[in-house]
């Protein structure tokens, strides 16, 4: 990503979203030229110069030093995500840009697929900063079998979310869904701004889906490490799941994903139904086959 541009744009975005009253300034009334804040008035919240704030949000983080960075996201008043990225940025206009590489194939360490399949009672999965499912379970492989549908592979969210009919009966809130994956794909891409992989799936996405197109041009981000979630199985019905998500320490890059149910529950009873099914269809079979041949 163009790292000027990204700053530019996201701080920029940030600013436009808070009127002066949420951030406790007298309006003397009259129409404002600019929505929300204007710039000096981040810059008198954050404690710095008009001018030095300007040469931020023109996109420019070098030497930015992290006081300054905790200021402005006080300011204007960013979540514990959104504070985050603007680290992310910070440290990427500080950094020198590494050779670009292609994108390695989608594995994972054998002892990692072992914690996989002895977790039998919930769906599981491990993902990269792709979008992609990288190794699951039985449960993982049959709760995301519609995904396993296309040709593409690995088999990846984002495209399955925007480019994917049945994605639309598989999420009941298909909007929440394709919010929170590009609020999540727009963090990873700050985290690792040269990875050759995700900027070809931001550029493929931008070119053929409309409703990513818009959703990345409000750069949105968001922390997704726990929560609930539900799902339109084209077998199982509906199915309500908590979910837990934890980074691979050494597996950078890639996050370990449970989605157990409430013990007792109707979904509870319906991953049961999944998983003999499963077994019966041969889905993790099918979609390992598909995997290793890649």
């Amino acid at each position: 990503m163009d790292n000027r541009a990204e700053v530019r744009e996201f701080l920029a975005s940030r600013r436009a979203r808070i009127t002066p009253e949420q951030a406790g300034i007298e309006s003397y009334g009259g129409r404002r030229r600019v929505a929300g804040l204007r710039r000096e008035e981040v810059a008198r919240l954050a404690g710095v110069s008009i001018d030095y704030y300007t040469r931020l949000e023109r996109g420019n983080l070098t030497g930015a030093s992290d006081s300054v960075l905790d200021a402005i996201a006080r300011a204007l008043e960013l979540d514990r995500a959104e504070h985050d990225h603007l680290f992310d940025l910070a440290r990427a206009a500080n950094t020198a840009r590494p050779r670009q590489k292609a994108p390695a194939p989608a594995r994972v360490p054998p002892a990692v697929q072992y914690m996989l399949d002895a977790i039998s009672g919930a769906p599981a999965f491990v993902g990269n900063n792709r979008m992609d499912i990288v190794a699951a379970n039985a449960l993982g492989y049959a709760l995301y079998s519609d995904m396993y549908r296309a040709t593409a592979r690995p088999a990846n969210h984002s495209r399955f979310i925007f480019l994917d009919p049945r994605a639309r009966d598989f999420y009941p809130d298909w909007e929440r869904a394709a919010n929170v994956n590009v609020a999540i794909l727009r963090r990873d891409a700050g985290r690792t701004p040269h990875d050759k992989g995700i900027a070809e799936l931001i550029g493929e996405l931008s070119m053929r889906s409309d409703e990513f197109r818009n959703r990345w041009a409000a750069h949105n981000v968001r922390r997704h490490y726990s929560g609930a979630k539900s799902f339109n199985h084209s077998v199982a019905g509906l199915l309500e799941l908590t979910y837990q998500s934890m980074e691979l320490e050494d597996v950078p890059g890639h996050t370990l994903t449970v989605y157990p149910a409430v013990p007792g529950s109707p979904s509870d009873e319906a991953l049961k139904f999944l998983a003999s099914w499963a077994a019966t269809e041969h889905i993790v079979e099918k979609a390992r086959t598909s995997v290793g041949s890649q």
